[in-house]
C-alpha cells in the first residue's frame, strides 16, 4: 500500500541531477517532438474549435499558446490548447507498454506552469522526466484491461499531468499526494468517439492537462484529495481494471526512468498500425511491390490492435489515423504515410478503396504471444499476395520510433521543422529547436520564451 505517496514523494524530490544524460537528451528530445505536434496540430479543427471557445479578450496572459500567432491564456487554459493541439493530428509519441501518449499530457502543463512561475530550464526537465514515470506506471498498472473502455491518455493523463504540473510547482510530497488525489478523481475519456471519427481525443488530452495543472494549484492551496487515489479500494486502479496490477505503480522506482522506453511516431496515425506500416514500407522496397499488382493483403495483429483499428470502411480523417486497413493501403500505394495523406480531401479520394477492399485483418496467436511476452511491443504481421503468384511477409515487433528502432535527434528535428515551419516560419522554428536543445542553460522560462517568441 501507500503507492500514491511514494510516487509523490519520487516527484516532489527528483531533481535535474538525478537524471543521466541520456535521460536528459531524450526528455529534451520528447519537448522537440512535443514542440512540433502542438504547433502543427495548432491548426486542425478541434485545436481552432476549442481556441475559439475558451479563449476570451479578459483573459490572464499567464502562459503561451503555441500557434500562427502567439497567444497568451491562463496557466490552465494554456496547458489545455496546447495539449489539445498536440493531440490532434495523432502525431505525438507513445510508450508503448502503457499505452499513455505521455508528451500530450505532461509537457504542456511543465510549459505552463514554468512560464507563469518562472522556472528553471533545469527544473522543467524534472518535472517532464517526473510526469513520464507516473504515466508510464500508472498506465502499467491498468492496461491492456481499461483500454478497451478507457482513452488512457485522457484518464492515465490526468494523473500524469497533475505529478508534472506538482514538481513543476515545487510541491512538497505532500502536496503532491493532494495534487495526484484530486486529479484521479477528474479521470475521464471513453473510447466510443472513435467509431464515429469524432473530436474527443483532443479534447481527452487538453481536459487532462487543464486537470492536472488546476490540481497542482489547488494542492499548493491547500485543496485536499484522496491520498489513495491509486491504490484504494475505490481509486483509480480497481476502477480502471478489474485486476490492477498495482506492483506496477512502484516496483523498480528509481532504478532507471520511464522516459527511456519513450517511442516517437514516425507516421501521423495510430500507433498500434505503425507495425503493419512499417513492413508494408519495408516489403514495398525489398520487393518492389506495387498496389496495382496486390491481389490480397492480410494484416495479422493481436487483441488490442484489432479491436481498435480493425476499421475497413473509415468515413472521415480521424476515422482514418484509426484505421489499420488506410494506413496500410496508403503505404503500398504512396510508399509513404504523411499528414497530406489524412486531410478531408484526401479520405473523400477514392484511390485507396480498392486496395482497401483487398485487405483482411485477423487475430492471430503468434502476434498476440509477442504482445503477451513484451506489452512494448506493438507487433503486426503483413503478407501480401500478388497477382503474380509473389507473395511477401513481414513481422514487425519494433517499428521505426521504437527504442529498438529509434529515431535520431535529428531526424526529431527534421520531423518537428516540417510541422512547425509552415505554421510560425523558419526563423522561429529554429529558434524554438535551439532551446529545446538547451534547456537545461534556462534560468528564466517565461523570459526564454519572450526572446524567441
Amino acid at each position: 500500500m501507500d503507492e500514491t505517496r511514494k510516487l509523490a514523494a519520487f516527484v516532489a524530490t527528483l531533481r535535474y541531477e538525478d537524471l543521466p544524460q541520456g535521460t536528459v537528451k531524450i526528455a529534451k528530445q520528447c519537448v522537440l517532438d512535443w514542440l512540433g505536434v502542438a504547433i502543427g496540430g495548432s491548426r486542425e479543427t478541434p485545436s481552432q474549435i476549442l481556441r475559439r471557445t475558451l479563449l476570451s479578450p479578459n483573459e490572464a496572459k499567464e502562459a503561451s499558446v503555441f500557434g500562427a500567432d502567439r497567444q497568451m491564456a491562463s496557466a490552465m487554459n494554456a496547458a489545455f490548447l496546447n495539449g489539445a493541439a498536440s493531440h490532434a493530428m495523432d502525431f505525438d509519441d507513445l510508450h508503448n507498454a502503457s499505452i499513455v501518449h505521455i508528451a500530450t499530457v505532461v509537457i504542456p502543463p511543465v510549459f505552463a506552469v514554468a512560464e507563469k512561475e518562472k522556472t528553471s530550464g533545469r527544473d522543467m526537465l524534472a518535472a517532464v522526466a517526473a510526469g513520464y514515470e507516473v504515466a508510464a506506471r500508472v498506465g502499467e498498472a491498468v492496461n491492456p484491461e481499461s483500454y478497451f473502455f478507457w482513452h488512457t491518455t485522457g484518464t492515465v493523463g490526468t494523473i500524469a499531468a497533475g505529478a508534472a504540473a506538482a514538481r513543476a510547482l515545487g510541491l512538497s510530497p505532500e502536496a503532491t499526494v493532494q495534487a495526484l488525489g484530486s486529479a484521479g478523481t477528474q479521470a475521464a475519456g471513453l473510447w466510443e468517439f472513435v467509431r464515429e471519427g469524432a473530436m474527443s481525443k483532443a479534447l481527452h488530452a487538453g481536459k487532462a492537462c487543464y486537470g492536472g495543472v488546476l490540481s497542482a494549484y489547488l494542492a499548493r492551496a491547500g485543496f485536499t484529495g484522496a491520498t489513495q487515489i491509486l491504490e484504494g479500494e475505490k481509486g483509480f486502479c480497481r476502477a480502471m481494471a478489474g485486476n490492477p496490477h498495482l506492483e506496477a505503480l512502484t516496483g523498480g522506482l528509481g532504478q532507471g526512468f520511464k522516459i527511456d522506453e519513450n517511442s516517437f511516431k514516425p507516421y501521423p496515425c495510430c500507433k498500434h498500425s505503425h507495425a503493419a506500416i512499417y513492413a508494408a514500407l519495408k516489403l514495398g522496397e525489398e520487393y518492389g511491390l506495387r498496389a496495382e499488382d496486390t491481389a490480397a493483403v492480410t494484416i495479422l495483429v493481436n487483441a488490442v490492435t484489432d479491436s481498435l483499428i480493425n476499421n475497413p470502411a473509415p468515413q472521415t480523417p480521424y476515422g482514418c489515423k484509426f484505421s489499420i486497413q488506410y494506413c496500410v493501403a496508403c503505404a503500398l500505394q504512396y510508399g509513404k504515410v504523411t499528414p497530406e495523406h489524412f486531410t478531408a480531401e484526401a479520405v473523400k479520394a477514392s484511390e485507396l478503396r480498392p486496395l482497401m477492399g483487398k485487405i483482411t485483418v485477423r487475430r492471430d496467436a503468434s502476434v498476440q504471444a509477442v504482445y503477451d511476452a513484451d506489452n512494448a511491443k506493438l507487433a503486426s504481421k503483413v503478407v501480401v499476395e500478388c497477382k503474380d503468384g509473389r507473395k511477401a511477409e513481414m513481422l514487425v515487433e519494433s517499428p521505426k520510433g521504437d527504442p529498438a528502432n529509434p529515431m535520431t535527434w535529428e531526424e526529431s528535428r527534421e520531423k518537428y521543422l516540417s510541422l512547425s515551419v509552415p505554421v510560425v516560419g523558419d526563423q522561429k522554428a529554429n529558434r524554438l529547436a535551439e532551446l529545446a536543445e538547451n534547456l537545461e542553460a534556462v534560468e528564466d522560462f517565461a523570459a526564454a520564451l519572450r526572446s524567441v517568441l
